[in-house]
């Protein structure tokens, strides 16, 4: 499991000729730091006077984030769990008729699922996003620069999440479907890219000011 593991060993797994971990681990890895950062920022606002008035609040949305923080890992090795079976239909034979349908039949249903993994990476690191934007504003000033790193994380995690749904969407023959799934991962990815950049154009900003 990748919570198990030490950053150096996932690294290095990441950094060798084995399609796992890939892309998708890595950008699930880079939701969870991101709503880690979010939880430090929570942690660096309780319990000040000066926050006294946000504090319930925070400590919501640190909630929120542990949990979040906790289905990026997840769905890191959920991503392992649905490459390997997808793999394997790519060498089923194809022969005769029947071989050709079977084959058919279960890369779809390999695809949706290598589809849905990403996709819901998509969801959580946008959820993720929204967190921080509510601690740029109410969070410690002191530590707004990791809400900034903390949305990038999150951004990156969108942004790899995106290819890996349409990578797998572009071998569907369930072309209704597979551009359902399109359509939703490119309203994710508009809402998200805007959003990011305009949390980490503010923290920006304030810090250069």
């Amino acid at each position: 499991m990748v919570e198990e593991m030490k950053i150096g060993s996932f690294a290095e797994a990441l950094s060798s000729k084995a399609p796992i971990p890939g892309g998708g681990g890595a950008s699930a890895l880079a939701g969870a730091l991101g709503s880690a950062l979010g939880q430090m920022v929570g942690n660096l606002t309780v319990g000040k006077k000066k926050y006294a008035a946000v504090e319930e609040e925070v400590r919501a949305r640190m909630e929120e984030l542990s949990r979040l923080s906790g289905e990026f890992l997840r769905l890191a090795d959920r991503d392992e769990e649905v490459f390997k079976p997808l793999a394997e239909a790519y060498g089923l034979p194809k022969e005769t008729k029947e071989e050709r349908e079977y084959k058919e039949a279960v890369m779809e249903e390999r695809l949706l699922a290598a589809t849905m993994v990403p996709l819901e990476i998509m969801e959580r690191a946008v959820q993720t996003m929204e967190i921080l934007e509510i601690l740029a504003e109410k969070g410690s000033v002191m530590a707004v620069s990791d809400v900034g790193v903390g949305i990038q994380f999150a951004r990156t995690a969108l942004l790899g999440g995106v290819m890996n749904v349409y990578i797998n969407t572009k071998s569907m023959k369930d072309r209704q479907k597979a551009e359902e799934l399109n359509g939703r991962a490119g309203e994710l990815t508009a809402k998200g890219i805007k959003l990011a950049d305009q949390v980490y154009g503010r923290v920006l900003e304030g810090l250069k000011n």
